[in-house]
């Protein structure tokens, strides 16, 4: 699993490819909001959880896939991003986990996202 409290923050651009990668772990009622890379690992949001995909090793085949129920979601906050600062922000605080930050470079937009997670929170 993704030690969250030692790496708070991913630096994500969109990448379809990580929706591939998810998608034996998908319900079969389940479907990908949108995908996004950092470096090597990725994070996909679906309409029911977040999967953040840790990719490990050298060669990257060995991947670790840790699935964040919108359920368990307490609190959340969004941060688009303005002209001068182009980053959004995603912050979300987790039932028994604490919380995840997620900062999307880029015009990314998380109004889809942030509907997803409402209905699951509200």
């Amino acid at each position: 699993m993704i030690d969250f409290s030692n790496k708070q923050l991913f630096k994500l651009k969109q990448n379809g490819d990580y929706a591939d990668k998810v998608g034996e772990l998908l319900l079969p009622e389940e479907s990908v909001i949108d995908a996004f890379k950092s470096m090597r690992d990725g994070v996909v949001f679906t309409d029911k959880r977040i999967i953040a995909v840790n990719v490990q090793g050298i060669t990257g085949s060995k991947k670790d896939f840790t699935s964040l129920p919108y359920k368990n979601i307490v609190a959340y906050s969004v941060e688009t991003a303005g002209t001068l600062d182009i980053d959004a922000e995603l912050e979300i605080y987790f039932s028994a986990l604490g919380q995840v930050r997620f900062e999307f470079s880029g015009s990314t937009n998380l109004v889809e996202i942030s509907r997803a997670i409402s209905q699951h929170v509200l």
